[in-house]
């Protein structure tokens, strides 16, 4: 007897230079990241009401379960891209829960990046100390 493929839906999330790698499938609603309790990873309370953004947008905070592996940047970046990358695998499972992701801003990925440093100032836009005399 063969057991029947489980449905798997994979997308990436990205924010800054954290990227989150994302595998949704059909469960109870358990999120893991790297291997841990999302809760117990991201300590913060707001990052784990960001991350659950996009499955209380479609109602799905209960029928799906996400494992996540996330790394670059701290911690709310990859919150954030974590964020991203639920929405994107979301859009896979059913192409109608785009809209009121879209709606929620979900789908938009955020293009802040930290400006680099520039030659002759000591950072990207402060220069170093000028003396007159």
């Amino acid at each position: 007897m063969a057991n029947p493929p489980v449905l798997r839906y994979m997308a990436i999330g990205r924010r800054k230079t954290a990227i989150a790698r994302v595998i949704l499938t059909p469960g109870t609603g358990t999120i893991q990241v790297n291997g841990q309790d999302a809760d117990k990873y991201f300590s913060r309370p707001t990052a784990s009401i960001l991350i659950r953004m996009a499955l209380v947008a479609v109602d799905a905070a209960t029928k799906v379960d996400v494992k996540a592996n996330c790394n670059g940047g701290g911690k709310n970046g990859q919150a954030g891209a974590l964020r991203m990358g639920i929405a994107r695998a979301l859009c896979k499972l059913d192409p109608d829960n785009r809209p009121p992701l879209a709606k929620a801003g979900l789908m938009t990925r955020d293009p802040r990046m930290v400006e680099r440093k520039k030659y002759g100032q000591s950072g990207a836009r402060k220069r170093f100390q000028f003396s007159k005399r």
